[in-house]
């Protein structure tokens, strides 16, 4: 019997040739994300928990980026706090307002194809997208590992999802995962490795993968995973030959196999508020929106800005309409900045604000009135999420989001 990818890392990682599924595992931990949000009570627990010193000072990063900038007065104790145990543990790899954690992760090369990765933020699971295993944990679990340099976790079962063909025009990578946890819903891939192949997975940008990855959690997965390829090699700056083979193999046993055909495929949104409540934009198309955001470590890439610029160049925003654009990090605002792509946006009446998590996880940059509603590109439609429980969110592709900002409805991209 073969192995798939989350096994054969597992493997790879503890130096054994046998895992199976439902196993415990002591792993060894590759690198850790801690952020904002979280590092008061991960520094509390580590303390409380009696550790001296971290396992490995530059195995550790501290990102701020939810509550950057601050919008309520207690937030500056989160910085005070971070910047205080940094200090005095020796954690270098800090960024303070340099963009979003699941951006920076890879793009500053903190994770390596093969890796063990654990962040105290559920959507770690982007960097499966490079052939990492990465999950969320809470502040307990990050402080033992700040502590030990390990986890136990179980290996889990694996689904494997296969999309061949070509996606039609207009149809993201968004709109795939979307349709993924539609079928699966909520709590159908719970602790289990979702693991993406087929000819249309091939041919996608190492952006796009990032998005499904990122929200394979919400299915309830443990990993979103990507057998690494020559995208992968160049994005991480090595060669393929340098890379460990992760790839499934072909008698490797699954939980269950779902298969797609890329061009059956459409722009599809998920209604409020639960993020399998999954419906052809056709469905609801002619909705009357009041605000529009594209950004957020799902789709606040630089081909997502693109795509959006795209479809908004030599038009305008509807009237009373908001669109707020957030580029993921700084890099991607100075690469949409350079191709001229924030400034299509800002002519067409886009909002850009600084890198960050503020509006999706409804802190700054444009939290939204009792009753609005809004066109997302974000991971969650919770209620609350974005403004008062009243607010209804609509999660979808920047194509999407972009062609609802020029007609002031949910509208279909016309590409």
């Amino acid at each position: 019997m073969g192995y798939t990818c989350i096994e054969k890392i597992i493997m790879k990682n503890l130096g054994q040739n046998h895992v199976r599924p439902n196993d415990i595992v002591t792993v060894n931990v590759d690198r850790v994300m801690i952020h904002d949000i979280f590092v008061p009570f991960v520094a509390d627990k580590f303390e409380e928990m009696g550790f001296e010193k971290i396992w490995d000072p530059e195995k550790v990063v501290l990102i701020y980026d939810h509550l950057v900038p601050t919008s309520r007065v207690e937030d500056v104790r989160h910085f005070q706090i971070g910047d205080a145990f940094a200090a005095k543990y020796g954690i270098k790899n800090v960024h303070r307002g340099d963009g979003i954690c699941h951006q920076l992760m890879p793009e500053a090369d903190y994770v390596k194809p093969g890796d063990v990765v654990f962040g105290t933020d559920s959507h770690t699971t982007t960097y499966g997208s490079i052939g990492a295993f990465s999950s969320g944990v809470g502040y307990t679990e990050m402080a033992a590992i700040l502590g030990t340099g390990q986890l136990w976790v179980k290996v889990p079962e694996t689904i494997r999802v296969t999309i061949d063909g070509k996606l039609p025009a207009g149809v993201m990578s968004k709109d795939v995962i979307l349709r993924l946890i539609g079928d699966l819903g909520a709590d159908g891939a719970n602790y289990k490795a979702l693991e993406f192949a087929g000819s249309a997975v091939d041919s996608m940008s190492i952006a796009s993968r990032m998005t499904i990855a990122n929200m394979s959690v919400e299915a309830g997965a443990k990993a979103g995973l990507f057998a690494p390829d020559e995208k992968v090699a160049e994005y991480c700056g090595v060669s393929i030959e340098e890379i460990p083979d992760i790839s499934a193999d072909e008698n490797a046993k699954y939980a269950k196999e779902i298969r797609y055909k890329a061009e059956e495929l459409v722009p599809v949104v998920a209604c409020p508020s639960s993020v399998d409540k999954i419906k052809p934009v056709t469905e609801v198309e002619g909705t009357p929106i009041d605000q529009v955001f594209i950004g957020s470590c799902t789709n606040g890439r630089l081909e997502d800005l693109e795509i959006a610029a795209k479809i908004l160049e030599g038009k305008k925003v509807a009237d009373y309409v908001k669109l707020i654009v957030t580029p993921a990090s700084r890099e991607v605002y100075r690469q949409a900045s350079e191709a001229g792509i924030l400034e299509t946006l800002i002519k067409a009446g886009a909002i850009v604000t600084h890198p960050g998590c503020g509006l999706c996880c409804g802190r700054s940059g444009g939290i939204l009135s009792e009753g609005e509603r809004v066109v997302a590109t974000n991971n969650r439609n919770f209620l609350g999420r974005m403004g008062p429980s009243s607010v209804e969110i609509y999660l979808s592709s920047p194509a999407v989001a972009a062609a609802s900002a020029v007609s002031g409805r949910i509208a279909l991209p016309a590409l």
